[in-house]
């Protein structure tokens, strides 16, 4: 059996890589499985693609479709006309898409078209906010997909609810934290560590990328003033992503203890995160990754797609509105932030489940 596994931006390469060492293992051992790797390059930018490849050790993928750049639509068109000249070419028995980027929609829709098997790792997540492209992708994708593949038992109700065949969905973990369980102990101390003087549980670490909080200027302005007013004075690390940068510096926001970084591989971020005394983001995947490593996260989002990581992990959902920003950090000074504990099946072997059953079901179809 063949599968073509999609990887595009930054959130895929940690799912797609103990995929590829699962499949690689189960080669190895003389089982009729075997992978493409196509990479749709929807991110092009070396700290967000291709130290990713170095760091967790994935091969080069058979090819790069060079689909970066453009708005939502035509990034989407431009994937998909490429991935169906590639597929055309190339054709498997089953296309696996990972997550909710715009490369997993396209793909699935491609695939589709061309009579192509669909898997879904990461499956019937929801935010049911469709103002994020991401809940878009989500949602497309799961009405196409043939085998879905699911981090929590809540993911799966989604899928029911949906009408999907109770068959077509395994509840098999999180590849996101079998690649973080693989690789915790090679965290690389990143060189700010040193320039900053950073001391473990003494300074906080920051992401914020998503529209609602850095698209306008005075917004954004304002929950930078809360976070770094309430800090008590701890260096604040804040790896910027690309997208927010114009307007970051239009705001003017500065302060002694604010401590703007380029973006960092996975290795080095991690390594920051598992030391602070807390993360602020509005990332889906790191909440799931502070839940993991039981470090106090505040998540500036009015929704998630990943409520296990309040219900169970050390995630708290504080909202887009600045004014709730300071009794989070109350709380979190008066070491009053709460434990959490670690979701079922999120152990590691995810990737293994789902191969397992891909090999499972090849035998009963004598692929």
């Amino acid at each position: 059996m063949l599968i073509t596994l999609i990887a595009g931006a930054r959130p895929n390469f940690m799912k797609i890589a103990p995929l590829i060492h699962a499949i690689q293992a189960a080669e190895a051992t003389g089982k009729n499985l075997h992978y493409r790797l196509v990479h749709t390059g929807q991110h092009y930018d070396k700290n967000m693609s291709d130290t990713f490849f170095e760091e967790l050790g994935i091969p080069a993928p058979d090819v790069n479709l060079g689909c970066g750049g453009g708005t939502q639509a035509e990034q989407t068109a431009n994937i998909m006309v490429a991935f169906e000249r590639d597929l055309m070419a190339n054709p498997c028995d089953m296309v696996m898409v990972v997550g909710d980027v715009t490369s997993t929609m396209a793909c699935s829709i491609v695939a589709k078209k061309l009579n192509t098997k669909v898997a879904h790792v990461e499956a019937g997540i929801r935010s049911y906010d469709l103002t994020m492209p991401e809940e878009i992708n989500r949602m497309v994708t799961d009405c196409l997909a043939d085998e879905f593949y699911t981090t929590t038992e809540w993911a799966g109700t989604n899928l029911l609810k949906a009408g999907i065949a109770p068959e077509s969905i395994h509840l098999v973990g999180n590849v996101m934290i079998d690649t973080l369980l693989a690789n915790r102990q090679r965290f690389i101390r990143p060189d700010v560590w040193d320039e900053l003087k950073l001391e473990q549980g003494n300074y906080l670490v920051l992401t914020l990328h998503r529209p609602a909080n850095v698209d306008e200027t005075s917004h954004m302005k304002e929950l930078f003033d809360e976070i770094i007013n309430n800090s008590h004075g701890l260096p604040i690390v804040f790896p910027m992503h690309p997208r927010t940068a114009r307007l970051f510096k239009e705001a003017g926001i500065e302060a002694p203890n604010l401590h703007v970084v380029e973006p960092m591989g996975y290795l080095e971020f991690n390594y920051l995160v598992e030391r602070s005394k807390c993360v602020v983001t509005d990332s889906g995947g790191i909440t799931e990754e502070t839940t993991v490593m039981g470090v106090p996260c505040m998540t500036l989002r009015e929704n998630t797609e990943r409520p296990e990581t309040c219900e169970v992990g050390t995630n708290e959902l504080i909202g887009t509105n600045p004014k709730a920003i300071a009794p989070a950090m109350k709380c979190l000074f008066d070491g009053e932030w709460k434990k959490g504990g670690i979701p079922y099946l999120w152990d590691g072997h995810a990737a293994e489940r789902i191969v397992n059953h891909i090999i499972v079901s090849c035998q009963s179809e004598n692929l």
